[in-house]
């Protein structure tokens, strides 16, 4: 499987992104599209983006009755985006009707991953808060593999997890990853489970999600490229 950097765009408005996006000349970079554009700007920013030639990951982490879920990716379908995502936690119903509200009448849809646990959770959290009494591995582990038993495509998992995923899921089954932080970057934010770029590239990662590393840098194409060398071309 061919491995990405996606760009978390995590911008309040569609000219920020748009932007920001127009300094990128020579590689149309995949990029995420989360909740604070997409409420801001709703579904042309998607549609802009798309326009542009740009990959998009929806990252929108439906949690919900079934059918509630189901009628939502249906929606969501018509976008014509290349990843979405849901929260695993929502059980195996939920991850069934989605992909029938994704997808389309020739069988066609876009990818889908679920969520297993955000990085922003340790063990800590997990069990005092989630009063869940498993380690943070055993619970990603079961959680993707609920997933791939309902015809998922893939989780989000911090890169920590990833390897074992890949062990009890299979080879294709993907890893996408946010908690990227390069070396001199980490313990600076409200990521837990974090690991660098080129760190990532032996443990099973198939796309990492880096927002802040490029979105705040003083370069952000030579902090992309820089995540690309690492990750994919060494």
């Amino acid at each position: 499987m061919a491995k990405d950097v996606i760009i978390a765009c995590d911008f309040p408005s569609k000219n920020e992104t748009l932007e920001f996006l127009k300094q990128f000349k020579d590689r149309k970079p995949f990029v995420k599209i989360g909740m604070e554009l997409f409420y801001a700007e709703g579904p042309t920013i998607v549609h802009e983006i798309k326009a542009l030639g740009h990959q998009i990951f929806l990252d929108l982490k439906l949690h919900d009755i079934p059918n509630t879920v189901k009628s939502a990716f249906r929606v969501l379908a018509n976008l014509d985006v290349d990843l979405v995502n849901l929260h695993a936690a929502g059980g195996s119903e939920m991850m069934r009707q989605a992909i029938k509200g994704l997808t389309d009448e020739n069988g066609k849809r876009p990818l889908l991953i679920a969520v297993t646990q955000l990085t922003s959770t340790d063990d800590k959290m997990l069990k005092n808060e989630l009063l869940i009494p498993k380690s943070m591995e055993d619970t990603v582990a079961h959680y993707a593999k609920n997933a791939a038993e309902n015809g998922l495509d893939g989780v989000v998992c911090s890169p920590l997890e990833a390897a074992t995923i890949k062990n009890i899921c299979g080879q294709n089954f993907i890893t996408v990853t946010p908690g990227i932080r390069f070396a001199d970057e980490q313990g600076k934010d409200d990521q837990k489970r974090i690991m660098t770029p080129a760190k990532a590239k032996d443990t099973g990662c198939d796309y990492l999600v880096v927002g802040r590393p490029i979105t705040k840098a003083k370069d952000p194409v030579e902090q992309y490229y820089r995540c690309i060398r690492d990750f994919i071309d060494k």
